[in-house]
């Protein structure tokens, strides 16, 4: 019992020797004091800032359309994409909108080339301008090349310019930069993201995509690839906001062949259209394939689906077999449930050749209660009341319209929530940058990068014209340089400005009213006139009175002039202007446009 106590006793309280507590306080005293034994000493997790880095953005945010990226570290930049934008409402008589090349031009020495991610318009339709204004190599895959062939010709610069054909997984160096081009999936072939290799890390720009387990032409994106760069360290992502807002997953582009199926079985006996965007190679391909399967010919109408089934059939990116396209003139030899037209026009486009089959205003094909129509694309916001007036048109003439999303007849090209995420947690970022889409697509893609983890302080939704740059530590915007848009009208690039529009916005909404008057210069003596001509204003024969009225005001204030005001023509031209703008706003509540003449007799 004693012995067993004396144990338990022993163990409570071991013998503790002088030297063991010595040795137990002098190492509890070198671990204090000396650095090297602490668990995370402060010197050996501070970051290295590295050789900065610097992204412009010059299109592509808080818009659709116009993308265009400049890259620049140290001596060396190069730029992603040079898009365009279609016009707004609100910009009358413009045919495209580009980005401000201003930046581009001031820094042209120090460009080392042009990376293309895809073949769309809105990123490659203002290239052929740039080029024009700084003439440097340009790199992206080989259908990519094909279709700015055709654009450079167009222009007349084809033999001026480098055009370099690069593979995906291959890299291309420009200064102290890296462009390595990544696979993707989009509603195009050959489309391709980027990782930019920089000092100060590696910036992951997606482009536009979507993942797609099941494509037409069978190249999955490399995602791969992706997960080996986060796996490695990414510094930023900026990835394609477009459908940031829609959850789930994008549908692969197979399902609208099933449909293709379907449809054409419910269309037999008749002649089948089917409008989609010209740059839909795979979806062409799966029409042509329908079109084979049910023994159909094909004929193609529209300029830009012409150019770009050529260019597709050139490098083999569609199978097409001999025969089966026909030429426009070739149709009447055959019967119409042996005919599919493939046409351009799927966003009510005025002239576009569905537009102009629609209103009866097409000069080879004529809309009949045998023609089965199929719209293949969803309304780009913005022009549904053209797709609807089209599809209103089509129905007067007895066509039966397929148009709604239940029928699946459309997939969208750019990547969904779930895929989004999918791509932030293969790249695990540091930074993320939304890019392509409004200002509600970027905060959503933004909200969805918080959602899996990245600091809300990490991630910089940013405006066209801002200069972000990182040092591999930190990201912030620091600056601003010029960024805008440049409006094309016919052959004009950048003569249309906020002038010329707000003249052209006036005469749309209330017209134009001319002053014309003749005065002998000599004896300052008024010779002819006041006469009134008017545009666009009042239908001149039913408002007589009106400008009896007028003329009546102008000579009271011609013979109220002094002889000074007489002989100083922009002083009689402003109180002309401002006599009859209050008289007619006072009658007629409206503010024409007023340009007084003064001819010299």
């Amino acid at each position: 019992m004693n012995e067993n106590n004396s144990v338990k006793k022993t163990r409570r309280k071991p013998v503790q020797t002088k030297s063991t507590e010595t040795t137990k306080k002098s190492v509890q005293k070198n671990t204090t004091k000396s650095p090297s034994t602490t668990r995370k000493p402060r010197q050996t997790v501070k970051e290295i800032r590295k050789t900065p880095v610097r992204i412009i953005p010059l299109g592509g945010l808080n818009e659709i359309g116009k993308n265009m990226t400049v890259f620049e570290c140290s001596n060396d930049m190069f730029i992603l994409d040079c898009g365009l934008a279609f016009p707004d409402a609100d910009m009358p008589g413009v045919d495209i909108v580009i980005p401000d090349f201003t930046y581009v031009e001031r820094n042209a020495d120090k460009i080392r080339g042009i990376v293309i991610t895809h073949g769309h318009e809105d990123h490659i339709g203002g290239l052929a301008y740039l080029l024009k204004k700084v003439n440097v190599p340009v790199y992206a895959t080989r259908l990519t090349i094909g279709l700015i062939e055709g654009k450079l010709r167009e222009q007349g610069i084809l033999n001026q310019v480098k055009l370099n054909v690069v593979e995906p997984r291959k890299t291309v160096k420009m200064g102290c930069m890296a462009v390595e081009f990544i696979k993707v999936n989009h509603s195009i072939p050959d489309a391709v993201g980027m990782a930019i290799h920089t000092p100060a890390g590696v910036i992951v720009h997606t482009g536009d995509f979507k993942v797609d387990y099941s494509p037409i032409d069978g190249n999955i994106i490399d995602l791969a690839r992706f997960g080996e760069l986060g796996s490695k360290g990414v510094l930023a992502l900026m990835a394609d906001s477009t459908n940031a807002e829609r959850e789930g997953c994008t549908r692969s582009e197979r399902t609208v062949g099933e449909s293709f199926d379907r449809l054409f079985k419910k269309g037999e006996g008749k002649r089948i259209i089917i409008a989609t965007f010209s740059s839909n190679i795979h979806r062409v391909q799966q029409i042509i394939n329908a079109a084979i399967h049910y023994g159909r010919k094909v004929a193609v109408f529209g300029r830009s689906m012409i150019n770009v089934i050529n260019t597709a059939i050139e490098l083999g990116y569609l199978e097409v077999p001999d025969g089966l396209i026909i030429d426009i003139d070739m149709m009447n030899r055959y019967e119409n449930e042996r005919i599919v037209l493939i046409t351009t026009g799927s966003q009510g486009e005025p002239m576009s050749a569905l537009t102009r089959m629609a209103m009866n205003d097409h000069r080879k094909v004529s809309i009949t209660p045998m023609d089965f129509i199929i719209i293949s694309a969803t309304p780009i916001p913005g022009n549904e009341k053209y797709v609807t007036r089209v599809v209103n048109e089509l129905m007067k003439s007895g066509a039966e319209v397929v148009y709604e999303a239940m029928y699946e007849v459309h997939v969208s090209g750019h990547a969904c929530q779930e895929e989004l995420k999918l791509m932030q947690a293969l790249t695990k970022p540091k930074f993320f940058i939304p890019v392509h889409g409004e200002y509600k697509h970027l905060k959503k893609h933004g909200d969805l990068a918080v959602q899996m983890g990245m600091p809300r302080e990490n991630v910089i939704i940013a405006e066209i014209g801002n200069v972000i740059e990182s040092d591999g530590v930190s990201m912030k915007i620091v600056s601003q340089v010029p960024s805008g848009r440049i409006l094309v009208d016919g052959l004009g690039v950048g003569d249309v400005g906020s002038i010329v529009l707000r003249d052209r916005k006036h005469l749309a909404q209330d017209g134009l009213i001319i002053i014309v008057i003749g005065i002998e210069r000599a004896d300052n003596i008024v010779v002819s006139g006041p006469d009134i001509i008017s545009r666009g204003f009042v239908y001149v024969r039913e408002s007589e009175e009106l400008f009896v009225e007028a003329r009546e005001l102008l000579n009271d204030t011609l013979n109220n002039c002094s002889h000074h005001e007489m002989r100083e023509w922009n002083t009689l031209k402003g109180k002309l202007r401002d006599a009859l703008s209050d008289y007619i706003y006072q009658k007629t509540k409206r503010s024409p446009m007023i340009l007084p003449i003064i001819m010299e007799v």
